[in-house]
């Protein structure tokens, strides 16, 4: 997985020189490249870069795909200075909302874990943020045309607890019974705080709200049927395998 990514983003660059069209290349990558670290600072931005070595002796759930998207990134921006590129990276959150696609996209089912008692996602949503897709499409557009952009931007809506999304659910679909006790995940849980400042300053705002997010996302599962719909679950709630 590491090693096709960077290799992937290598080729798009090269076939952007090449082309010799193309005026500006923004890319996407995570905000995952900036918070995984022994020791975070207080608010995240755009100066912070995820621990490599630590992301691996962590060993957490998806570390493949935070170590491939760090060193992507890098390796992009040592090929865009090396080559005069006009280069911009952005940093999504988690992105959820409604989806065309037939399966439920990764970035959903964590988002919708509790509802499907996934409990190893539970940690990538004990203390997230999120876009919503509709404001991560605009981000590109935005940063795209906006002459004064350079280096790298993080796009994120919200920050919250894996406890604040329970009670939305629990708020929102009362019938899912989500639970709202986790083990080895503290009651008292503040979030971890990630600045967008730099994308505000620039004149881009945000559309949606966690709810939009949410409702937008289970929605768009029951409608394609990768959930039940809520008149349809037992009393006790949705059975885990």
């Amino acid at each position: 997985m590491i090693k096709p990514t960077i290799q992937g983003v290598l080729n798009i660059m090269k076939a952007c020189l090449k082309a010799k069209t193309v005026r500006r290349l923004v890319f996407t990558s995570s905000a995952g490249t900036t918070n995984i670290t022994e020791h975070q600072k207080p608010i995240i931005d755009e100066t912070c870069w995820t621990d490599v070595e630590f992301c691996r002796r962590l060993n957490m759930t998806g570390w493949m795909y935070f170590v491939s998207k760090t060193l992507a990134e890098k390796e992009a921006w040592k090929f865009a200075k090396e080559h005069g590129m006009d280069f911009i990276a952005i940093l999504p959150a988690l992105v959820i909302g409604p989806f065309l696609l037939p399966t439920i996209p990764s970035s959903v089912i964590s988002a919708l874990s509790p509802i499907n008692g996934i409990e190893a996602h539970y940690s990538i949503i004990k203390q997230a943020q999120f876009v919503h897709i509709e404001d991560i499409c605009l981000a590109h557009i935005f940063l795209f045309e906006q002459p004064k952009a350079e280096g790298r931007y993080i796009c994120s809506a919200c920050d919250v607890t894996i406890h604040d999304i329970v009670k939305l659910i629990n708020e929102k679909y009362p019938e899912y019974k989500v639970p709202t006790k986790f083990q080895n995940i503290p009651d008292q849980l503040e979030p971890v705080r990630f600045s967008s400042k730099k994308i505000t300053d620039l004149g881009f705002q945000f559309k949606y709200s966690l709810e939009d997010m949410y409702t937008g996302a289970i929605d768009t599962c029951i409608e394609k049927g990768l959930l039940p719909k809520p008149a349809e679950i037992p009393a006790n709630g949705i059975e885990h395998k």
